[in-house]
């Protein structure tokens, strides 16, 4: 049944969002225009999203650092593609106290210059590399139009920095780390994604290239979903960050970047909820499991009710019990609002039977034996998340489409948003002629799909270099 708090998906998917990130109780706005209250709930999705992350940069070598807030305007300037990059979107302090600043600092949008101004200092010898760095913290981007967790003026997120005696040991830690945000989203947030490179016009300011991962929301629009840069030498010779190597001579090192952030939590949103509001992925769920019991006022209803919860928690699951004094029906709507995979609904009748409902946040429920309950969560938890995948790759799979020629695309964008996969001949030009033309922009260039023989470009009609991911995006 769809809860009429909620505009339905198929109707407005704008409103449909803004009104499960206000009702789930993620965010608050704010009297800072473009930026948002992170509620608890909201937070905790995000701190398990951090406490699995960060898990897999330690696994792969990388230690956590925090950078100063603010970078002098001098130092920003030291690398010109980079601050022309940020240029519109960066937020200036002219004043400390009462008093003007000898020189004005920007609030960090990124924080490249201020790790090679460290990297220089602490860098001498090929035995001072690799440096594997990560931070977790805030950065501003003054947005002129901004929706929450998808674009917001002040948002959290991490960003990886690293720095390498070559370009092969670099060029090696973008690939890696790019393959790590792919198996988070897929394994943990339930997310099919497509790696692939960004065109020369869309990769990050100062990069010499730009690998993304992408999504494809329920919608037909795609979510770049998280980025790794590989920066060649350039940083360093802006910064004249410089080593010596084993042969004893100087030399430049080589650095990469690469971040996600909480627009992660809008594409779950727009990845999996339904009309009856969100719906989490167990991995990362405040709540994976909530017990509801039936007729809590009987007796022995809320003792068995409080041993289900504590097995469930002694297993190690993230559980509530519920024992408010509102009705089943209330919580019932309230927890599939908050998108809990799992409940469990718990009575008089259940228990004389050794057994509980089990009900899906996906769909579905059974009645199952309290005999080994925690096992039977696991699993249930397992299903949800397989389930949830499946759907997204249905859906992305239902909307992309194989394309020849611009009218191509017009045509099936008079119906559906969606993927289309095209042939293009290279040319900065043809690209932007294609997103003129149609309103698509490009994605990425995938790894996996090759140009065959006799491809041609779907803009001009030469010859074909890459073959491209083109879509409307958040």
């Amino acid at each position: 049944m769809k809860n009429e708090a909620i505009t339905a998906r198929n109707v407005d998917f704008a409103k449909w969002y803004t009104d499960i990130v206000m009702k789930a109780e993620l965010i608050a706005y704010t009297s800072v225009k473009g930026c948002m209250v992170i509620r608890p709930y909201g937070y905790a999705i995000w701190e398990n999203m951090t406490r699995i992350l960060d898990g897999m940069f330690k696994a792969c070598g990388h230690e956590n650092v925090c950078m100063p807030m603010f970078i002098p305007e001098s130092l920003l300037q030291k690398e010109k593609d980079h601050v022309a990059g940020f240029a519109p979107e960066v937020a200036w302090v002219t004043h400390g106290g009462s008093e003007k600043l000898e020189e004005k600092l920007c609030v960090r949008p990124t924080s490249e210059t201020l790790f090679c101004e460290h990297y220089k200092n602490i860098i001498h010898s090929y035995r001072d590399l690799p440096k594997l760095y990560n931070q977790w913290v805030s950065v501003v981007r003054w947005e002129k139009t901004t929706r929450p967790f998808l674009r917001s003026r002040e948002f959290l997120w991490q960003e990886g920095h690293t720095i390498h005696e070559t370009c092969e040991q670099a060029e090696a830690e973008t690939r890696q780390m790019l393959d790590v945000y792919a198996e988070f989203a897929e394994k943990y947030l339930a997310m099919p994604v497509i790696k692939g490179q960004k065109t020369e016009s869309d990769k990050f300011a100062g990069a010499v290239s730009t690998y993304a991962i992408e999504a494809l929301m329920h919608d037909g629009k795609a979510l770049q979903a998280g980025t790794s840069h590989y920066f060649g030498d350039g940083f360093a010779k802006a910064f004249d960050i410089q080593y010596t190597g084993r042969d004893n001579k100087l030399s430049y090192p080589h650095q990469t970047s690469w971040g996600v952030s909480t627009r992660l939590i809008g594409g779950i949103i727009m990845t999996h909820g339904d009309d009856n509001g969100l719906v989490l992925p167990p991995a990362v769920a405040p709540i994976q499991v909530v017990i509801i019991p039936i007729q809590q006022q009987k007796e022995g209803v809320l003792d068995k009710a409080s041993e289900v919860y504590e097995a469930l928690k002694a297993a190690g699951i993230r559980v509530k019990l519920d024992d408010s004094d509102n009705s089943p029906g209330w919580k019932f709507a309230e927890y599939e609002m908050k998108g809990v995979p799992v409940r469990i609904e718990l009575g008089p009748r259940d228990i004389a039977d050794n057994k509980c409902v089990l009900a899906l946040r996906t769909g579905g429920k059974n009645s199952e034996s309290l005999d080994g309950i925690a096992e039977t969560v696991k699993e249930a938890l397992e299903n949800v998340n397989a389930i949830l995948y499946k759907n997204a790759l249905e859906n992305r799979e239902n909307r992309t489409s194989n394309v020849k020629t611009l009218d191509e695309i017009n045509k099936k964008l008079e119906t559906a948003d969606g993927l289309f996969l095209a042939a293009w001949c290279g040319d900065e030009a043809c690209e932007d002629g294609v997103t003129e033309k149609t309103g698509v922009r490009s994605r990425c260039i995938p790894f996996d799909k090759d140009i065959s023989d006799g491809d041609v470009c779907v803009c001009c009609g030469k010859p074909a270099k890459h073959m491209v991911y083109w879509a409307k995006a958040y």
